[in-house]
């Protein structure tokens, strides 16, 4: 792995990997929905969609399209609370097209109205259709309540009230705050020559190619403190047959000494089909289908959640075996088996993941753009290893606190005091 930067300030890194034939060209851009203020909502997403609807080269999203589909690419995008990404996926016979490509499309992007005004009914129903996924929605409700008040708070899909007030004036102010080369990062990983990649890189990004744009912007995140003193609830009145809900804890940030150890608690809580709460919840009782728990993690701070889908008509009782799993898990502790196993689980999963060239470009990008350091996949894998049974012990009975309780349920329910009164660990 090779990290360096062009003349303009732009970010670089490359990781060869002669075992594939495939290459992918990830661009990320350190901004996302924690950067909008409440006039805005959704802008970050917004714009992520507009980079696809044509430029001044590739006029339409046929042409764009057609292009990559002609050698068989892979493309997408994203937009996450804190950086936007856009990717590509190539036959590495190709990689300069990719390059071209995302080149054109985060510089040279027209955005414009008519466009702009036909792609609000497309956002509006990517909302209705997360809205419609209550396995997926509860998690964001979730994140509403722990995060209340903040930057975070907010979903990036935004508000439809927002999206349809949306307008090209709005959106080309907000990217050339944050679309510059010095906010912006190139990770490539696959098949590719060093020098070869490194000449084409300054030809697309570093060149006559891309606007001259000169902005010393510098984002303050705003400091997030964890004040609740109760746990809070957030329920959402829908008439299903399943009840999916979320559980919530405040946790840590990229930078936090607690974060690996929290990581290694959520395995063993949630993270696998030999976990407790999959064994206790599910395969013993029989109270729901899917049962996990998983760490959000941001620059600054994160949250472990739990989610499941469960029977509504044992609700109750589902609720209260899982607090009764934590309640456990913090008072009683880890065992040295369970540490075991999960950080060779872990390691497994770890070392699954980073054989796509896809990933390793995302693993190396996300760290650089989001944490300013990157660490090798054996860097990581030996820090785990050091992390002992009193670390894991420490972060629960920190984190699965009664206080710090964020509840949010989707179900055929309205009187959130009926669930207040059983959140006790």
């Amino acid at each position: 792995m090779k990290k360096y930067k062009l003349k303009n300030k732009l970010q670089v890194i490359l990781t060869p990997q002669k075992e594939t034939k495939a290459v992918t060209v990830l661009v990320l851009v350190k901004v996302g929905s924690r950067y909008e203020n409440k006039n805005i909502f959704g802008i970050s997403h917004f714009l992520e969609h507009m980079m696809f609807k044509g430029t001044k080269k590739r006029p339409t999203t046929l042409a764009l399209s057609k292009e990559l589909d002609s050698v068989g690419a892979d493309f997408n995008a994203y937009t996450a609370k804190d950086h936007t990404g856009y990717w590509i996926k190539i036959n590495h016979e190709y990689i300069e097209l990719a390059l071209d490509m995302l080149s054109d499309l985060v510089f040279n992007s027209k955005i414009e109205e008519k466009e702009l005004n036909r792609e609000k009914g497309t956002i509006i129903e990517e909302i209705n259709m997360y809205d419609d996924t209550p396995m997926v929605w509860a998690e964001v409700l979730m994140e509403e309540s722990i995060y209340k008040n903040s930057d975070l708070a907010h979903d990036p899909l935004g508000t439809k009230k927002n999206i349809r007030k949306m307008n090209r004036k709005k959106m080309i102010n907000y990217k050339n705050k944050y679309y510059f080369p010095k906010n912006m990062l190139i990770s490539a990983a696959g098949n590719f020559e060093m020098k070869n990649i490194k000449n084409t890189i300054e030809k697309y990004f570093d060149g006559n190619l891309i606007p001259r744009i000169e902005n010393n912007n510098k984002f303050r995140l705003e400091k997030i403190k964890f004040r609740q003193t109760r746990p809070q609830i957030n329920l959402k009145y829908k008439d299903t047959e399943q009840v999916h809900l979320a559980f919530g804890f405040p946790g840590f940030g990229h930078k936090d000494k607690n974060l690996l150890p929290a990581n290694l608690l959520s395995v063993i809580l949630g993270g696998s089909m030999s976990s407790r709460l999959f064994i206790n919840v599910r395969e013993r009782q029989g109270f729901c289908y899917y049962i996990n728990s998983g760490l959000n993690v941001y620059q600054d701070v994160g949250n472990l959640s739990i989610k499941a889908g469960l029977d509504k008509e044992r609700i109750t009782q589902a609720i209260r075996l899982v607090l009764n799993e934590l309640n456990k898990i913090k008072n009683k502790g880890i065992t040295n088996v369970e540490l075991k196993k999960a950080k060779e689980f872990v390691k497994g999963k770890m070392i699954l993941h980073l054989e796509d060239s896809s990933s390793v470009a995302e693993w190396y990008g996300n760290q650089q753009i989001l944490i300013g350091k990157t660490k090798t996949p054996e860097q990581k894998i030996s820090e785990i290893m050091k992390i002992a049974k009193a670390d894991i012990d420490r972060v629960a009975k920190a984190m699965f606190q009664t206080k710090n309780i964020n509840l949010a349920l989707i179900g055929p329910f309205k009187n959130e005091r009926e669930f207040l009164k059983i959140l006790r660990i």
